[in-house]
């Protein structure tokens, strides 16, 4: 409900496309999103940066929006766009985390990559966007000649899981497809995958097979995507109810003017001061109360501390017990995977590559259908999240896959 009522602002936002800009503008309320103004910028690529921005800069002007600073698309074929699942990690210990896996997550020179996370809500998935730095720095060398100031660089998925959200609910699952500059786009959400995306070159009932497939769903309701740039737009309004996903250095960001909050903040103090005046007479008998309240506390405190550690104590026992318990369960849960990997993969389904962790397993293969293998794995009670490590391919006998998926313990 809080969420609903802070959806409240206008914003900006720039699609880059192979040899066009696709810009807009929209406006934010709690009621919902209503598009201002939209128009593309024709050739780009070949004409003078600053003619192309005296063109950006006339539309935000006519569409109320020239102080705003602009969230920009990047292109799909352009980012690498990944989502890692962290269960049980700090908050505090995400970046170090994702920071170990970001090499093998791209296939850009490990000197020229950048990468921005966010984390999906309260999940305990991460959404990554990779991109070469070169190319990053070429667009924000681009936008600085023509004038446009530039509040961030995204991709195409922080900002349509972002712009379903803010101002309506979210369909809790589904796959969908847009046009993008080198094909179609498709994204798609689930409690299985967070959040799905990928360019294909068109939508075929084959991909959108494997789409389904990937989402672990049946079939999907009829949901229609935001233009990327009315998804921007709605982000750069909105920014602090959108994930924090920018690519762009935190000193090279162009911030909106704060004259336009001046109302806003002028109401802000007038409704505190009328809260304060409502309220003021109760403080009294508060304090009191807390007074008594916090002599109880003391008194009690002592006990509780004890308590406390004894607890903690008990904790730590049955931490290293249980420890030891899986120290000893260990080799015969791998076993048991393994027999079990063994019953499901019958011939002539056959493994090139095998490995096992504690929490995961990763394999490549033929088999006759690729695809059913999720279905067949997730079956399992000790196999569970299954899903492509690389796109199908045919070979002579068969299809060629690589699968990944996490393991539920191998004991039976």
């Amino acid at each position: 409900m809080i969420r609903h009522w802070l959806a409240f602002g206008s914003g900006a936002g720039i699609e880059i496309r192979r040899h066009d800009l696709d810009l807009a503008v929209a406006r934010v309320r709690p009621s919902g999103v209503r598009e201002v103004a939209r128009t593309t910028i024709a050739g780009y690529d070949t004409r003078p940066a600053a003619e192309w921005g005296a063109e950006c800069s006339s539309f935000l002007r006519k569409a109320g929006a020239s102080p705003l600073a602009a969230i920009i698309v990047l292109p799909r074929r352009e980012t690498t766009v990944r989502v890692l699942h962290f269960p049980g990690v700090a908050a505090e210990d995400l970046g170090n985390a994702i920071g170990y896996q970001v090499d093998s997550l791209h296939p850009y020179p490990e000197n020229d990559a950048v990468h921005a996370w966010a984390r999906l809500g309260d999940t305990p998935y991460v959404l990554v966007c990779v991109a070469r730095a070169s190319a990053l720095s070429d667009y924000a060398t681009l936008f600085a000649e023509a004038g446009v100031r530039v509040a961030g660089f995204t991709c195409s998925a922080a900002v349509l899981y972002a712009a379903l959200r803010i101002a309506r609910p979210a369909p809790p699952s589904f796959v969908a497809s847009q046009p993008a500059e080198a094909g179609m786009e498709m994204y798609g959400e689930s409690p299985a995958r967070p959040v799905f995306s990928t360019l294909v070159e068109e939508e075929t009932p084959r991909t959108r097979s494997l789409a389904l497939s990937e989402l672990r769903l049946e079939e999907s309701p009829e949901v229609a995507l935001p233009a990327l740039s009315q998804a921007a737009a709605i982000v750069s309004a909105c920014p602090r109810l959108a994930l924090p996903l920018n690519l762009l250095p935190q000193e090279q960001r162009s911030a909106t003017s704060r004259l336009i909050w001046a109302p806003t903040a002028a109401l802000a103090v007038l409704l505190l001061a009328a809260s304060t005046v409502l309220f003021s007479w109760d403080g009294y008998e508060d304090r009191r109360f807390l007074v008594a309240l916090e002599a109880e506390i003391a008194k009690i405190s002592p006990l509780a501390t004890r308590g406390a550690a004894l607890e903690r104590s008990i904790e730590n026992t049955r931490a290293r017990i249980a420890l030891l318990d899986e120290f000893r369960t260990r080799p015969h849960a791998d076993l048991n995977s393994l027999n079990e990997l063994t019953r499901l993969l019958a011939p002539p389904a056959w493994l090139q590559n095998l490995a096992l962790t504690r929490t995961n397993l990763t394999m490549q293969g033929e088999a006759e259908q690729a695809a059913a293998l999720l279905k067949l794995l997730d079956a399992s009670p000790l196999f569970r999240d299954t899903e492509f490590a690389q796109p199908i391919s045919r070979s002579a006998n068969g299809e060629n896959f690589g699968l990944r998926a996490n393991r539920e313990g191998g004991l039976p």
